[in-house]
């Protein structure tokens, strides 16, 4: 069975859903719709409940539903999905998009694979009149189609790179708790990112020789804080970034800030979960847990950053 949501996962890190008409695409679709002898070409990315094209040749609209789109099926296959005569097809021969415009008899199109192995899309060819490829156009086809791919994947790079030096000077106004850092990582706003940092600091707080137990819950802290970060900062988004930074002074006084690049939060309305009517409810538990367990809690920049302070109880 196809993993809809993990292919809807791989679409949205391309972030082009929407966006404006590009060189690049619009002249695969030309060459596809000049190779192949049909007045439309279209590059075409699906989403849950629509067909949207980035590129499009002879077709003014540029979405249409989902359902009744030929792409649909096309995603769904390894190799070229053909369609000769769609009147004689009982998948197609009743779709609006047959019997009206614009009129598709024939069909050709490619699945573009992402890197991480889903079909988010097509390159297609279309035409008003029953017909077929010719061996030289199918190669054709098969050539634009590794390169609508991977003009796709360089998309995403320039995306990802974009997003992270977003996140860097976001995120610079750190520099001045970093200019000491025992500690400072970067990751991607994804839950599984979050044991890199705590495996750190455990281990810098092994080596500072720390009692377990309060290096339990320094420990446990940075992973609530790293967590609320993620999960309302960044909105569980990996091609967002949070930053943990550590210092620890001469007193053995650890200072913790973590910082995300989200809109931040009102800390006033967040709940109490001690309060009888929240005892079920888990909003408010790391911000608890993070002012049980640390000395001082200082949220600044609207909840975007949030400074912790622990000093040991017992001297070593």
């Amino acid at each position: 069975m196809t993993d809809e949501a993990g292919r809807l996962r791989a679409l949205r890190k391309y972030r082009i859903l929407d966006t404006a008409p590009e060189q690049a695409f619009d002249d695969l679709t030309l060459i596809a719709s000049q190779i192949c002898g049909t007045p439309i070409a279209l590059i075409s990315l699906v989403d849950e409940n629509r067909q949207w094209f980035k590129s499009r040749v002879g077709l003014e609209v540029t979405e249409t539903a989902r359902s009744v789109s030929f792409c649909t099926h096309a995603i769904q296959q390894n190799d070229t999905f053909l369609v000769p005569d769609a009147l004689e097809d009982p998948r197609f021969r009743d779709s609006p998009l047959v019997q009206g415009d614009p009129r598709i008899r024939f069909y050709a199109g490619k699945p573009l694979m992402t890197r991480d192995g889903f079909a988010v899309g097509t390159i297609c060819v279309i035409d008003h009149h029953p017909r077929t490829l010719t061996a030289n156009q199918q190669a054709a086809l098969d050539a634009l189609q590794r390169q609508a791919e991977a003009q796709l994947e360089l998309r995403r790079n320039i995306e990802e790179l974009r997003v992270a030096i977003e996140g860097i000077e976001t995120l610079g106004a750190l520099i001045p708790y970093c200019s000491a850092c025992e500690l400072n990582i970067v990751i991607p706003a994804d839950p599984e990112a979050i044991a890199k940092v705590s495996d750190g600091v455990n281990e810098l707080l092994t080596r500072k020789q720390w009692p377990s137990e309060e290096a339990f819950e320094v420990v446990l802290s940075v992973q609530e804080a790293l967590a609320n970060a993620i999960r309302h900062g960044c909105n569980n988004d990996p091609s967002k970034h949070v930053q943990c930074c550590i210092t620890i002074d001469e007193s053995g006084e650890i200072v913790i800030v973590v910082r995300d690049p989200g809109p931040g939060f009102d800390l006033s309305k967040v709940p109490n979960p001690l309060d009888a009517a929240n005892l079920r409810k888990p909003g408010g538990r790391g911000v608890f847990l993070i002012n049980q367990m640390m000395d001082t809690v200082e949220f600044t920049e609207q909840g975007r950053q949030v400074r912790m302070r622990k000093g040991l109880k017992s001297k070593l």
